[in-house]
């Protein structure tokens, strides 16, 4: 590992630290949103992140969920999530994790997430491949999206907006051998890129859910777009991630939307 890989290890380490000691707790509650939560545990892991980080980097940006964020300029920035899957967290569901990522004039150069509870860290360099705890990572083989495992997952105003995801949900019921929806975007990506899922899609992400976990699956082989099948950029909130096999057809179904999906 890089010094600045080990740090950011150390980062998620520690954010999993306090995850884990306050994870039977009960919870503060605060509603960003009619379904949108975030916990005094979310608060404390970007406190102790974000002072971690100006003592080691001071002149680097953060880029965190709980707070601000300008988005705009260049420079170093690290890009955190302190929980993500933060209604998981809250309702005792083990399928949660810390993300930190590093970026540096515009392009991640280092990722890594941890799920504290299963003790999984998944981690990557630029050009240097990804790792879970050690083992390279590899996507999986599987070419036909009937036989793919897919997930996804919904934005907050899945009630009150159009954008939903709901019609590609449908779509995709019918296209792969099942769909899954489990609460973390960044631990979607890292299981494309341990072969666990052929693919994932979503809309309306933000920076710090895939910063880390797409450079973990490119860097396992795998491929992400957005939905047009352009270039992706952690700024824009549409993604599709896959082993690369199945990509083109997940676009597909994607482009047709529910024209193909039966009642």
């Amino acid at each position: 590992m890089s010094d600045l890989l080990e740090f950011a290890v150390d980062l998620a380490f520690e954010a999993g630290r306090i995850q884990k000691d306050r994870y039977r707790e009960r919870h503060s509650i605060f509603h960003k949103g009619e379904i949108n939560i975030v916990t005094d545990v979310d608060l404390a892991c970007q406190e102790r992140l974000m002072a971690l980080i100006a003592r080691r980097f001071p002149g680097d940006r953060i880029i965190s969920e709980e707070k601000e964020n300008a988005l705009e300029g260049g420079g170093n920035r690290w890009i955190i999530d302190p929980i993500d899957g933060t209604t998981n967290y809250a309702h005792g569901y083990p399928f949660f994790c810390v993300s930190v990522a590093y970026e540096v004039a515009g392009s991640v150069v280092c990722g890594v997430v941890y799920n504290p509870v299963f003790d999984e860290l998944f981690f990557a360099e630029a050009g240097k491949g990804s790792y879970l705890n050690g083992r390279r990572l590899e996507v999986s083989s599987t070419a036909a999206l009937k036989q793919s495992l897919l997930v996804t997952g919904f934005p907050y105003d899945v009630a009150t907006s159009s954008m939903n995801n709901i019609d590609h949900f449908v779509s995709f019921l019918h296209e792969a051998q099942a769909v899954r929806r489990d609460g973390s975007a960044a631990l979607n990506l890292s299981y494309v890129a341990a072969g666990r899922f052929e693919g994932f899609w979503e809309l309306k992400l933000s920076p710090w859910d895939t910063a880390a976990g797409v450079l973990i699956l490119a860097e396992a082989g795998g491929v992400v777009t957005d939905f047009a099948g352009r270039p992706f950029s952690i700024y824009r909130g549409q993604i599709v991630a896959s082993n690369g096999r199945v990509h083109e057809a997940m676009l597909r179904v994607l482009k047709e939307g529910r024209k193909g999906a039966r009642p």
